[in-house]
């Protein structure tokens, strides 16, 4: 049996089928391939885009905890949903997911172990249908969680330590130029939007009400 330093992060593909009409568990799934969604999804499963969905349009930063609730809210998370993120490619995407509502002092969020792969590799269901809930008008938010975000300053110190992980593909570690039809689209599209590290300020707990979005003309 494999041992994880934290297994409360995840959850069983098993655990999650028998509990995908709970109403207070909502699957959202984050993958690389921003297509995947719409090809077939985990049954009442939200998708997000990791790059419009999670990132400010301009400033090329992250949502912060208004943008957030606002993301939750129209997921219909409340404040005794427990989020379950998955996604393709090892939870790539997912798990950055994970770690932005943990940034913004969103507590309740697991990863599906094993993510889409394993899900189809247990021919558990995947449908087309688009899931639609009831909007939430209060996502509580805690304390943001600046110490689990690296600055650029302490990326360069850590540089050559033991404590440091780079998980860029072996030719990227190498410096080697990739050509552009050797990478997915998306990974394309990150390298021109893929936001820079910049200093999280810490903020008050506070229950946070959504606002209702502007109308577009």
């Amino acid at each position: 049996m494999t041992d994880y330093a934290n297994p409360d992060a995840l959850v069983p593909t098993d655990w999650l089928e028998e509990h995908l009409a709970d109403p207070d568990v909502r699957v959202i799934e984050v993958d690389e391939d921003t297509t995947a969604y719409e090809k077939g999804h985990i049954r009442g499963a939200v998708g997000w885009n990791w790059n419009t969905d999670l990132h400010t349009p301009v400033g090329r930063d992250y949502k912060d905890q208004d943008g957030f609730a606002e993301l939750l809210a129209d997921a219909g998370v409340g404040d005794t949903t427990t989020v379950v993120l998955y996604g393709g490619n090892n939870n790539w995407f997912a798990a950055y997911a994970y770690w932005l509502l943990k940034l913004r002092g969103f507590e309740e969020v697991k990863l599906l172990n094993g993510g889409r792969k394993k899900w189809e590799l247990e021919s558990r269901e995947l449908v087309s249908d688009v899931p639609s809930y009831e909007r939430s008008e209060h996502v509580f938010l805690g304390e943001e969680r600046p110490e689990i975000r690296a600055m650029r300053d302490e990326v360069i110190s850590k540089v050559g330590s033991a404590g440091f992980v780079d998980v860029r593909s072996p030719e990227e570690f190498r410096g080697e130029k990739l050509a552009p039809d050797h990478l997915p689209q998306d990974r394309r599209r990150s390298r021109a939007t893929s936001p820079e590290r910049r200093t999280s300020r810490g903020s008050r707990p506070r229950t946070t009400t959504a606002p209702s979005r502007a109308p577009t003309s």
